[in-house]
């Protein structure tokens, strides 16, 4: 044996069944021994790096299940406006985002919550004056709406509704008018796509810096759910400088009006790939979101709102979906209503080609639809962050009183799933919520946010385990992708993305787990992250 690579740990959670792991050595990529510190002698060669973590923890390598880190660095352009909380506080930040602006100089900012409205309407009244005037695209934290000042409107000659293949709207009042609000992706891209856009150095280097930032919390991966515009550009561009700090597995979308020819495209698609980056998949949605009233649900919202599919004619979904399973090409359908997974649980059913095919972010799902997702053998892939981020347990929050509280009791049922036999992958959504994983697993476990130990938990009957939790991000991560024969676990012949930590997150109480440092990061053996005291 010579290793490239030999990394040593006081505890070693292969999520392989074996406890007595010490020791990991690492070749050409791949895992090529597991044993004891005392194992280590024999494995070393002259040219083997070791790194010894002490009393650490080592993992496999950390995979987020849903995130968009290419796409995202649009959505997630200009001001941050995750932390802003009411009325007042938007208009001081807006105005100070201004200030100092030509009068036609655009103003971009996300992140938005619609709670920061209350009760008062979504609408682009409430900002115009703390703009001055300007043009502004303000993306709502789902990413399924943003809000759109007139001058914005004005420049990209939006000024009243329109007629979409999706099921996509520009809010109108009762004359016709535009209210800024824009929901769903093509009604966004009327005004996007006359905004500044940062050229693809600039954005290649965001992204550089942000998956080295991502590196450094720990996560080796992530499964990206979109591969649209100029994104094959802009990762050409950071691997031009060398690698990727995180393997990387994009899904480009499927939308309504898909013809023949755009199917056979996605099929040829998925042989796309870079150094550490594959197109692996296709990305459908079947609604929206329940903030912007785009979700389907087999009943309606309190607003009479999220009633309807996202593809105007549902069985066009069916038969795009099971043409490309047929292919053998592997589906993430985003579904968020009731009506949403049900309608993707019938459309897959009995589908043959032998790919993994999973389904995103499932909010709201009565007992009987839980226990026939369980039948059908689809994954499940879900974002914690989202329940204990944008809900609330007393249902005061927009989320919850459009659903009412029956629906709103069904709230990302996690632990259901997991009880009933579901594959469950776990993620962030990226720029919708914060990535780094540790808060995440937490997050999963307390049905709060990590640190805030006087929010009550929302319905922490779902919570998960430290352990299931894990495998959110490891073995179930893999199984999402249809790699678990070569990821998500530490054994022999496996790819060698690892993660260590300081703390052990299948025993350190959740909260403090969420700050545990990050030691190293390995992505196909190469160290991708180290900690200042490693090595």
């Amino acid at each position: 044996m010579n290793p490239d690579l030999v990394v040593l740990a006081g505890t070693v959670h292969t999520m392989d069944g074996d406890s007595a792991v010490q020791a990991v050595a690492v070749t050409d990529g791949l895992v090529t021994a597991v044993g004891s510190a005392a194992d280590v002698q024999d494995w070393r060669a002259p040219r083997t790096e070791v790194l010894d973590l002490g009393t650490a923890t080592l993992m496999p390598g950390l995979t987020d299940g849903h995130l968009h880190p290419v796409s995202g660095l649009q959505m997630a352009a200009g001001t941050d406006l995750s932390a802003v909380t009411d009325l007042g506080h938007l208009r001081s930040v807006l105005a100070e985002a201004a200030r100092g602006r030509r009068p036609d100089e655009w103003v971009l900012g996300w992140g938005l919550d619609p709670n920061v409205f209350g009760r008062t309407p979504v609408a682009a009244v409430e900002v115009e004056e703390a703009l001055g005037g300007r043009p502004a695209l303000l993306r709502l934290f789902d990413a399924h709406g943003a809000l759109a000042t007139a001058a914005a409107l004005r420049i990209a000659g939006v000024d009243g509704p329109r007629e979409f293949d999706q099921r996509a709207r520009v809010v109108c009042d009762a004359d016709g008018v535009p209210t800024g609000l824009l929901l769903e992706w093509a009604a966004i891209e009327l005004v996007a796509q006359v905004a500044p856009v940062a050229p693809v150095a600039e954005r290649a280097a965001e992204l550089g810096e942000l998956l080295r930032g991502m590196a450094a919390s720990g996560l080796t991966g992530g499964h990206v759910m979109d591969f649209i515009g100029d994104s094959a550009e802009v990762l050409a561009a950071v691997e031009a400088a060398g690698d990727l700090p995180l393997r990387l597995r994009f899904a480009p979308w499927c939308m309504p009006g898909v013809d023949d020819d755009g199917l056979a495209e996605l099929v040829h698609l998925q042989a796309t790939a870079g150094r550490r980056w594959q197109v692996g998949g296709v990305k459908f949605m079947v609604d929206g979101t329940i903030d912007g009233g785009t979700a389907w649900l087999a009943e309606p919202d309190a607003f009479g709102e999220s009633t309807e599919s996202f593809w105007p004619d549902p069985q066009a979904y069916t038969r795009a979906v099971r043409h490309l399973a047929e292919a053998g090409v592997p589906t993430a359908t985003h579904a968020i209503g009731d009506a949403a997974v049900a309608h993707v649980v019938r459309s897959l059913a009995g589908v043959a080609g032998g790919a993994t095919h999973r389904v995103e972010h499932l909010e709201t799902l009565p007992g009987e639809l839980v226990r026939r997702f369980a039948a059908s053998g689809l994954v499940a892939s879900m974002q914690p962050s989202h329940c204990t981020l944008y809900s609330k347990a007393d249902h005061s929050d927009n989320w919850s009183h459009r659903l009412g509280a029956e629906r709103a009791d069904r709230a990302w049922r996690c632990g259901d799933l997991r009880r009933a036999g579901v594959t469950l992958a776990l993620g962030s959504d990226w720029p919708v919520a914060p990535y780094d994983p540790r808060p995440i697993m937490a997050d999963a476990q307390l049905r709060r946010p990590a640190g805030r130990r006087d929010s009550p938990p929302v319905q922490p009957g779902q919570a998960l385990t430290a352990r299931q939790a894990l495998e959110g991000y490891t073995s179930h991560a893999a199984a999402a992708a249809g790699e678990a024969r070569v990821a998500g676990r530490i054994a022999v012949g496996m790819r060698a993305d690892l993660t260590a930590l300081a703390l052990d997150p299948l025993i350190t109480p959740p909260d403090e787990s969420a700050e545990s440092p990050v030691l190293l990061t390995v992505v196909g053996g190469a160290p991708v992250h180290r900690a200042v005291t490693v090595g």
